[in-house]
């Protein structure tokens, strides 16, 4: 069996068949010129193989270095992102758990002070993104996820269902004649922050009023996050998540007009790796939230029966 080629004898010719000549190589590598040439010829001598053309004005691919070059370039990628896989693992002390990033901004991190007082021997670490992270790499410890469920490959517990509710920021006056809107007719006449998920339409059919038109949406955004900011600065009302606004509510930086909640269609899900036991991170993690959510929901229902 012949050597595996030296890896950089791989990265300079990868370079030149891509960019066309030793020069530009030699630049994107930050070497010199002389020192790209000779690692062309070391992969040659080891391969037995010509992978280029020597002409007047530089080297031309033949056509088994054309597709070589397409191979190694493969393979580099995949070299490249299995480091980053690598790098990105958790140690350990550390705790990864990946995330939606409303979740964690208006939920998690919130909370996440008593985890780190009742586990300080862990680092925490938030992954997060609107794309689901597959658990199999290794990257994340724990994921809370947002959806149906029956994800494969992975174990899952439910955490809780979520409800929407229309809240407005205190020092709102856009409603009808200037004044805070405190009914739902008063609601669907303001201007509104919406998102492509937000149930108006059950909404209005649980307060038993006309939808609203087109135009009272003053600003539509698929994050949470944007939708949230703009309500707090006093552009609108919106329809929104219970978890997320529920600080903003509990702390009077938000308000909740009427007392008309509908279900929200994508529970939450604690999610981690297929495997026979938990680590240690993913269970203790497991323990502090089931014990947070049991908290959340009984302050959410003493509210709501108030």
């Amino acid at each position: 069996m012949k050597p595996i080629p030296p890896l950089t004898a791989l990265r300079c010719f990868e370079a030149v068949a891509r960019l066309g000549g030793v020069t530009q190589a030699a630049r994107e590598l930050h070497v010199t010129h002389s020192a790209v040439s000779q690692q062309i010829k070391v992969l040659e001598d080891v391969m037995g193989v010509a992978l280029f053309v020597r002409e007047a004005r530089g080297l031309r691919p033949t056509e088994e270095g054309r597709l070589y070059a397409l191979d190694i370039r493969a393979a580099l990628r995949d070299i490249t992102q299995a480091t980053r896989r690598a790098q990105a693992r958790p140690h350990d002390s550390e705790l990864v758990i990946a995330t939606l990033p409303s979740f964690a901004q208006h939920w998690l991190v919130p909370r996440l002070q008593s985890f780190r007082e009742a586990h300080p021997y862990y680092r925490v670490r938030l992954a997060t993104g609107l794309q689901l992270e597959d658990l199999r790499h290794g990257v994340s410890d724990i994921a809370i996820r947002m959806g149906q469920g029956h994800w494969p490959d992975v174990a899952q517990q439910k955490l809780f269902d979520d409800e929407m509710v229309v809240v407005a920021a205190p020092h709102f006056a856009l409603g009808p004649n200037g004044r805070f809107p405190v009914t739902a007719e008063e609601v669907v006449a303001c201007p509104l922050i919406s998102s492509p998920d937000a149930p108006w339409g059950d909404w209005c059919e649980a307060a038993k009023v006309a939808q609203p038109v087109a135009a009272r949406v003053v600003l539509s955004a698929n994050d949470s996050n944007v939708v949230i900011s703009a309500v707090l600065l006093g552009q609108g009302v919106a329809l929104e998540r219970r978890s997320l606004v529920s600080h903003a509510l509990s702390r009077g930086e938000l308000l909740q007009i009427t007392s008309i909640r509908v279900p929200y269609r994508y529970p939450y899900w604690l999610v981690w790796q297929q495997r026979e036991t938990l680590t240690a991170q993913q269970a203790h993690f497991a323990q502090w939230i089931e014990g947070q959510v049991d908290a959340y929901l009984r302050a959410d229902g003493a509210l709501a029966s108030q």
